[in-house]
């Protein structure tokens, strides 16, 4: 697991360093370094959404995965347990860390890099993907946490929670990461990042975390169809 222990050092690194450096900037700078965010996080939602070659399979997984989703209501959970996990630190305003902690954590660990890097780590050891994964979430968590404030650094422990388990079942899921699944999972969670980049912009408030089942609907209907 060094892979995800480095990931979630860099996410804890990066959130400091913007916490630290946030609170000086102006509103307008914050403003900007968020849009900058938005703008990033829409072209990488794209770039994986063109992977994609089954266009049914994923309409289909992103259409049934938003119904589970909003019927489970995962959004609000989500966010209701980051309106406790809040309550308990007693650190920064409610509204800001739940859209930091929300928004962080799936930013984090919604992605191909997330699922091959972690299987990679837990199958032969190889953490380098996870590596460069880490730089990156590292320099979006300082970004995203000087605009939203310590929301950001909780979401450290997202990362381990959900890449930690892909490590340890490394061998039980390596089909995850053949050409024929990966294309589709990648496509559906470009769409997912495409969401959320629209969300960051503020353009509109898109229940994002509710289309989460999206992912295992697609990644089973590419195994077995």
């Amino acid at each position: 697991m060094l892979g995800t222990w480095i990931n979630t050092g860099t996410v804890i690194a990066g959130s400091l360093i913007g916490l630290a450096v946030g609170d000086r900037l102006p509103e307008r700078i914050r403003r900007s370094i968020l849009t900058a965010l938005g703008l990033v996080t829409l072209g990488i939602g794209v770039q994986m959404t063109l992977r994609g070659t089954r266009l049914f399979l994923i309409i289909g997984s992103l259409i049934a995965g938003g119904i589970l989703g909003e019927w489970i209501g995962i959004e609000r959970a989500l966010e209701r347990f980051a309106a406790w996990l809040q309550a308990r630190v007693r650190i920064g305003a409610s509204g800001r860390f739940v859209q930091g902690f929300v928004t962080a954590s799936l930013l984090f660990c919604v992605g191909p890099m997330t699922v091959v890097g972690a299987i990679e780590d837990g199958v032969t050891g190889d953490a380098s993907l996870l590596v460069t994964k880490s730089v990156m979430d590292g320099l979006a968590a300082m970004a995203l946490s000087a605009t939203t404030g310590i929301g950001v650094l909780f979401a450290a422990g997202t990362v381990l929670v959900v890449q930690g388990p892909l490590t340890l079942l490394g061998g039980a899921l390596s089909s995850l990461t053949e050409p024929a699944v990966l294309d589709q999972f990648s496509a559906v969670g470009g769409l997912i990042i495409l969401g959320l980049g629209i969300r960051l912009l503020g353009l509109k408030e898109i229940p994002i975390a509710n289309y989460l089942p999206a992912l295992v609907i697609v990644a089973a209907g590419a195994l077995w169809l």
